[in-house]
């Protein structure tokens, strides 16, 4: 006869809980090679679809560059952390579908973030006086038009090369994780 009480078993659905959140971390090389090549990857694909565009934002070039590489260094970590808990044992399509789902939410929610706090800081010189009931409406509004403005002007700069990298490395990793069964 087994001991079976609800107590036990949310002992154990507790413990299982915990060592899948413990299974979802990135080591410390998937991170520290993961997140500066997702980071040159993602500088990469807004510097190629500028020259490809022809654009004229080449006098703004190295901060462009510099906001994307840091979005993708920064949604790296995080990204692989959801997609692998999300995916735990689950079968490869379903591994894939939550790499490309998790990295491009966090590339591009990172990044998007990223690209607000900047636009908010430079509109923050006309905003009201920080603490006030106007200065927080003015931050959300600030805040969600530049995110909303990178949604509609700076996802294309990930097209095409950010878009085939987030394939390649969601196929890799999809494809890595189901051999070590984490």
């Amino acid at each position: 006869m087994t001991d079976e009480t609800p107590a036990n078993r949310s002992i154990v659905v507790r413990r299982s809980a915990r060592d899948r959140i413990v299974r979802a971390f990135p080591t410390f090389r998937e991170v520290a090679v993961g997140s500066p090549f997702w980071a040159f990857t993602m500088a990469l694909s807004a510097w190629h679809a500028l020259w490809v565009s022809e654009h004229d934002a080449t006098f703004h070039l190295r901060e462009i560059l510099l906001l994307y590489a840091l979005g993708g260094l920064l949604a790296w970590p995080p990204s692989l952390f959801a997609a692998r808990w999300l995916a735990q044992g689950r079968a490869f399509e379903t591994r894939l579908a939550a790499f490309l789902l998790c990295l491009i939410a966090g590339t591009i929610g990172v990044t998007g973030c990223l690209f607000s706090l900047d636009y908010r800081a430079f509109y923050s010189q006309w905003h009201a006086a920080p603490g006030t009931r106007t200065w927080l409406l003015q931050f959300l509004f600030t805040s969600a038009s530049a995110f909303y403005q990178f949604l509609v002007l700076g996802v294309r700069l990930y097209l095409p090369v950010g878009a085939s990298a987030l394939v390649l490395a969601s196929l890799w990793l999809a494809r890595s994780d189901g051999s070590q069964q984490r």
